[in-house]
């Protein structure tokens, strides 16, 4: 494949960007409003663009596409994903690009159209309330021989009216935990006092509370 200057390739990739923010738009327009804040939408501005980049130069390369498949498998995304209608999403944004890297406009087209259109009929019946109390999250990392209930339970318990847990995942070669914790504070407990608290606890090697929406390290 000759991957010398063509002002195609250039309209091909800023085509999948244009297909990746209108994706982003259906998203943001039929997200909840408590979703707004997260990164996705410019995931998938970007993702549509690089995967458009991806498929010029995959080409009709059958060894080119398995040694990009090994190159990009060193990638690791480590922000959780709460809502399996976000992953559709950035599924819809990878097909957008690679529609647009291989010139089928009108499939990407039609795809948005009709998708989209899904989309924004499904979210309309959606009558899902956004959860004001729970708008924050507690996310602590602690040592991989730890209890964690036992060792925050009483701490939490008079320091929230409610928790729920949303994610758990080993972290540093499985020699600690992370816990993503959907959290309603109890009135007058200030989050500083919890997360001091936490910190001394032995085992307990990190703690972070934020809005829910915003991304973690």
């Amino acid at each position: 494949m000759n991957l010398a200057f063509d002002w195609s390739i250039a309209v091909r990739i800023l085509a999948a960007v244009i297909m990746g923010g209108t994706v982003a738009w259906i998203h943001r327009r039929t997200s909840q409003p408590a979703s707004d804040g997260t990164s996705l939408p410019t995931t998938f501005v970007l993702l549509a663009g690089l995967i458009a980049m991806v498929t010029q130069v995959i080409g009709d390369n059958v060894a080119r596409a398995f040694s990009l498949v090994g190159a990009l498998s060193i990638v690791r995304f480590r922000t959780v994903v709460r809502d399996t209608r976000d992953t559709a999403f950035v599924i819809f944004a990878v097909v957008a690009g690679m529609a647009a890297g291989a010139e089928a406009y009108w499939l990407a087209g039609a795809g948005i159209v009709i998708v989209g259109g899904a989309a924004f009929a499904l979210a309309a019946r959606r009558t899902v309330p956004v959860e004001t109390g729970n708008a924050h999250e507690l996310r602590l990392r602690a040592s991989i021989g730890v209890d964690v209930e036992s060792a925050i339970g009483d701490i939490l318990r008079e320091c929230l009216l409610g928790r729920e847990v949303l994610a758990v995942a080993t972290v540093k070669q499985g020699g600690a935990i992370d816990y993503i914790y959907a959290v309603t504070p109890r009135p007058g407990k200030a989050p500083e006092e919890l997360v001091r608290r936490l910190n001394k606890l032995e085992g307990i090697q990190e703690v972070r509370w934020q809005q829910r929406g915003q991304d973690g390290e």
